[in-house]
Order: C-alpha cells, then sequence, then structure tokens
C-alpha cells in the first residue's frame, strides 16, 4: 500500500507508505521529508538512521527528519511511514511543540522512540483507517483533511513523547526552553558555538540553562552543540567525498585542529580514521 497526495501550488507532499521496498533509501532526505515511522508488526523491525541500527519494537513509533538519512536492509513487513514536507503541514512555519520544529522532530537531539500503551493502540489502528479513507477521498478539501489528521497523529505521539521521554521534575515552561535551545541549535550549529549564544537568544543565562538540562537528560548545552557538530561532521563523512579539512571548514571552524579534537573526544576517532572505518549502509 502507498498513497500520496500532492498540491502542486504549494509543492505539498504527504505519502503513508508500508512498501518500503520500493522506497529508496535516499528518497527520504532528497525529497526534504519529514517522517513518522510506526511499527504496526508483531515483531521487532531494524533500520537505519544515519547509518546507526535503530530498532523498533511492535508498537512503536520513531521519526526523523530531512536532515537524517533513513535506509532500509531487507524488508520492512508491517512498518507504517507518514512521510510529508515542510509545505504540507508547516506552512506556515510556526514554532510550537506540535509543528515540524516540535518535541518529537527538530525538539530533541537523540532519536525518539515511543511506546504505544495498551489503551492507545486501539485509537491508533481507528486513526489509521480514517488516514486510508481520507486518502481514498477526492474532493477539494481532501487536503486540509489530511492536515488536521496528521496534525492530530502528532499531537498523540507529542503527548506520549512528554510522558516517557522527559521528566517529570520538568515544568512545562522549562521544557519549552530545552526545545527552543535544540530547535535553535539545529539552525545555528555552524555559527554559534557557545552556550551563552543561545542563552542570549533565549534569554536566559548560561547557568540557568545548564540547570534545565540536568533535570531533561543529563546532557549539558555544550555537549549538545558539539554533539550536532560531530553528527553532522559524522554524515558528511559517511555520505560525501568531502575531506577533515574541507569539513572543518564547511561547519564553521577556521582551525582544523579544534574541530579534530571535538570529533575525537566525542567519537574516540579522529574524522580521517572515522571515515576509513565506516561502510555506508546500502
Amino acid at each position: 500500500m502507498h498513497l500520496e497526495f500532492k498540491e502542486n501550488k504549494l509543492d505539498a507532499i504527504f505519502h503513508l507508505t508500508d512498501e518500503l521496498e520500493h522506497v529508496n533509501n535516499n528518497y527520504f532526505s532528497q525529497n526534504g521529508l519529514i517522517n513518522i515511522l510506526w511499527n504496526r508488526s508483531n515483531g521487532d523491525i531494524t533500520f537505519h538512521i544515519d547509518n546507526i541500527p535503530i530498532t523498533l519494537k511492535p508498537q512503536q513509533i520513531t521519526t526523523s527528519t530531512y536532515l537524517q538519512k533513513v535506509s532500509f536492509k531487507g524488508t520492512a513487513d508491517g512498518l507504517v511511514v507518514f512521510m510529508f514536507n515542510r509545505e504540507f503541514y508547516c506552512i506556515q512555519d510556526h514554532d510550537d511543540e506540535v509543528s515540524c520544529n516540535g518535541i518529537i522532530f527538530f525538539g530533541t537531539q537523540d532519536i525518539p522512540i515511543i511506546t504505544l500503551e495498551s489503551s492507545e493502540v486501539e485509537k491508533f489502528e481507528t486513526l489509521y483507517q480514517v488516514f486510508l479513507d481520507e486518502f481514498g477521498t477526492r474532493d477539494n478539501i481532501q487536503g486540509e483533511m489530511l492536515r488536521m489528521l496528521l496534525k492530530r497523529l502528532i499531537i498523540k505521539c507529542t503527548r506520549m513523547a512528554k510522558k516517557q521521554l522527559i521528566t517529570k521534575e520538568l515544568h512545562n515552561s522549562k521544557i519549552e526552553i530545552v526545545r527552543q535551545f535544540n530547535v535553535l541549535v539545529d539552525i545555528h550549529y555552524k555559527t554559534k558555538k557557545q552556550v551563552s549564544d543561545y542563552a542570549e537568544m533565549l534569554n536566559k543565562s548560561p547557568k540557568t540553562l545548564s540547570n534545565y538540562f540536568l533535570l531533561y537528560n543529563k546532557k549539558s548545552p555544550l555537549q549538545i552543540i558539539h554533539e550536532r557538530i560531530v553528527l553532522e561532521a559524522r554524515r558528511l563523512l559517511v555520505y560525501t567525498d568531502m575531506t577533515s579539512k574541507e569539513i572543518a571548514y564547511e561547519l564553521g571552524f577556521e582551525d582544523v585542529t579544534l574541530f579534530n579534537k571535538m570529533f575525537k573526544k566525542i567519537m574516540a576517532f579522529t574524522p580521517s580514521d572515522f571515515k576509513r572505518s565506516q561502510k555506508v549502509v546500502n
């Protein structure tokens, strides 16, 4: 089953598929797609995001964005993927927790895995059937109906993510600051590499940010900045022919030595050694 909706005036795309053997591994990133991946099968399903193996157990959900490379080796029977671009859902590109910059997409540096509780499985299956029905309805409000259903899906996933992935000690206002910090890092990591840069944009002190992250996930804001830089470096090392020096300049480093030290501190390899050790998953 592969269903698609296109709105040519806005270049809007929304696909719903469980036929991933027909989807080229580069399709996800090349077409600027944001994805919700749901394991509806009775067994584990393993695939790769940025060359990292991800295993979804039955009734688990994860997400990926167009900044990431999703690849499959073998079959992925039972995996359903909702694929859409910003033109479809984020027309105004507003920044709240259920937008494309929300908690389950750009709002976290870690790949989120959400587990459907038994009470939620039937609700998700019902919503899934409504999606199927709406894809089969061709009229001038089909796009709006699909957007409403997608927003409902994102809201439900966001609620579970807040419950399962974020510590309860963190009040919603603090969660929002953490989320905004991650969004800003995704946007500015090439040009802004100090916690103070982001603290100023968020009208918080660097110490306050650090205290929030101690409650959130034990990672410091500076560690998240460095990990985001290294994440992009890894992608460039694995998927391009760029040299370490070229990548350092691409990521905003005038001193290649500083880039190499940061990379090695996080990965325990120099960039050159890492590139030699990797084999791209086809």
